[in-house]
């Protein structure tokens, strides 16, 4: 156990439902390990993770949408934004279909549009010959709340779509000009399970566990993906070779036909200085834990793990907090 944490330690932290699943596993195990410090996490959403921590109101928080600029200079306390794991968006649905469906990103961007109304769409059966769509209405479901997930589902669709990117554009709230709302991951994915003919978003581990169908989307390649950690892995290989010093980067349609479209880094962040150098020292050793430990269990959950240039890069910037 390192110097510094022999006192217990409560550490309060709060965001993004995208990597909750996981989030939740490091950090109960983490506490059997190092059993002075407990980490409380709660899935609140990254715009609410952004905003407590930059208010001083959590010990540390996270989010999948990138903070912006006048989102950084507006913080009480200055964070460092750490990349934990990667993980791929993934457009699911309520449909008696045998097999998944294709969906290219105009599609997804006009049925959220409002312009694509019913599943025997021309464009839907365009990219799905052979299937037997009914008339059904679609219902497309988006998050209620201040999502990542929503920022990351945003940031796809105003590259793929000028209409979207002119008319709503990217951020972890937008005006949704069609549909329905529901809070956080787990409200989505209830209300498409329990709706025929619903449509909606969520990261990839809460449509493996609810058991909920999901589509393959067409990525700049022009090939149909499933989401997987392999295909997000692929999409962040080529940027991880140029990340930035803030590691603030998007990784949505990416080149190469390994690279699922809508896939992303997810950020812990974490104040610089810490004012109470305990906790300082006791979030120091979990991060370490993560990158030595933990990112080797992200592919169980459907996540996929940083590549070792990032992890070499957070090493360096890790030692810096105080």
């Amino acid at each position: 156990m390192m110097a510094g944490v022999a006192v217990a330690q409560n550490i309060n932290a709060a965001g993004g439902t995208f990597p909750e699943p996981l989030y939740q596993k490091w950090f109960s195990e983490y506490a059997k390990d190092h059993p002075s410090v407990k980490i409380n996490y709660q899935p609140i959403g990254s715009g609410g993770g952004i905003q407590h921590v930059s208010d001083g109101t959590i010990d540390f928080g996270a989010s999948d949408a990138i903070m912006t600029d006048e989102q950084i200079a507006q913080a009480k306390v200055k964070v460092i934004a750490l990349p934990t794991v990667l993980g791929a968006v993934v457009p699911i649905y309520n449909l008696p279909v045998s097999k998944p469906l294709n969906f290219s990103g105009d599609v997804i961007a006009d049925i959220y549009l409002g312009k694509i109304r019913n599943w025997n769409d021309p464009r839907i059966a365009k990219d799905n010959p052979g299937v037997n769509l009914p008339a059904t209405a679609i219902l497309p479901v988006n998050r209620s709340d201040g999502s990542g997930t929503t920022y990351i589902f945003t940031d796809y669709l105003s590259k793929i779509s000028p209409e979207w990117a002119s008319r709503v554009g990217k951020n972890a709230s937008v005006k949704w000009p069609a549909g329905m709302g529901a809070p956080k991951s787990e409200g989505v994915s209830g209300m498409v399970r329990q709706t025929p003919g619903a449509f909606g978003y969520v990261e990839l581990t809460y449509a493996l566990t609810n058991h909920i169908e999901y589509g393959m989307v067409k990525n700049a390649a022009g090939k149909f993906l499933l989401g997987t950690p392999q295909g997000a892995t692929a999409a962040a290989a080529a940027m991880a070779k140029t990340m930035p010093a803030d590691y603030r980067v998007s990784i949505t349609n990416a080149p190469g036909p390994d690279s699922y479209p809508i896939s992303s880094f997810t950020w812990l962040l974490i104040p610089k200085q810490f004012a109470d150098p305990a906790k300082g020292v006791a979030v120091k050793g979990f991060l370490g834990w993560m990158l030595e430990h933990g990112e080797s269990e992200a592919a169980n959950l459907g996540y996929a793990p940083l590549p070792d240039q990032v992890q070499a890069m957070e090493k360096k910037t890790i030692s810096g907090v105080k």
